[in-house]
């Protein structure tokens, strides 16, 4: 009785999981809206450790979810399919408004284009090869990757404010998104290379 019923909670919207995972992408607006206000209206600092705070526990959730949907068994094909939208939504919009207020510019740029464009590659892949029913699983480098990629955004979004107690915050996370990107088209072509070979495959 007690396997029937997780399994039946596993496929609601409203599991535990999901509602961390609908969590990650309300704060996409909140973040964003911080962000915004600051640099773009003239709205006070403050409100960068406000974007970041919301950064951060939208970041912690991304852990969360995945953990206690295998933990209380509740994972499902909903939240497989919703929690990588929820982490590129939340990535992009940073990328954006970054790129937006200056906080990355010039050649930066470049590696927020190469985050970005693999995050559309890899979707387009996934989307494919879900339809011919064959799954690409997240190897170790990409989970590092993202970490990365998460922790050189946080810095970002701290800019001037958290230059005011560590002077190279906007330093740190410009180099650690280029490494984020170096990894990226590593593991980008890791997904591509694997992609071509089950359509390859489902072509014969």
């Amino acid at each position: 009785m007690n396997s029937v019923t997780t399994s039946s909670s596993s496929k609601r919207p409203f599991a535990l999981p999901n509602l961390l995972t609908y969590s990650r992408i309300v704060a996409v607006p909140v973040v964003v809206g911080c962000m915004y206000a600051q640099s773009i209206l003239g709205a006070p600092l403050w409100l960068r450790w406000v974007a970041l705070f919301v950064f951060i526990v939208a970041g912690v959730t991304d852990f969360l979810d995945g953990y206690y949907a295998r933990t209380l068994n509740q994972q499902s094909a909903f939240g497989r399919m919703l929690d990588p939208i929820a982490d590129k939504l939340l990535v992009a919009s940073c990328l954006l408004m970054l790129a937006a207020d200056n906080t990355i510019r010039g050649w930066s740029l470049w590696a927020a284009i190469v985050i970005l464009c693999r995050e559309i590659l890899v979707s387009g892949l996934r989307e494919h090869l879900a339809a011919i029913r064959v799954s690409v699983p997240v190897s170790h480098l990409a989970k590092w990757k993202t970490t990365i990629q998460l922790v050189a955004i946080g810095f970002l979004i701290a800019g001037e404010a958290g230059q005011a107690i560590l002077p190279p915050t906007i330093l740190i996370g410009v180099v650690l998104l280029w490494i984020s990107a170096i990894f990226t088209i590593y593991t980008g072509w890791d997904y591509l290379r694997a992609g071509i070979h089950h359509l390859i495959e489902d072509d014969r």
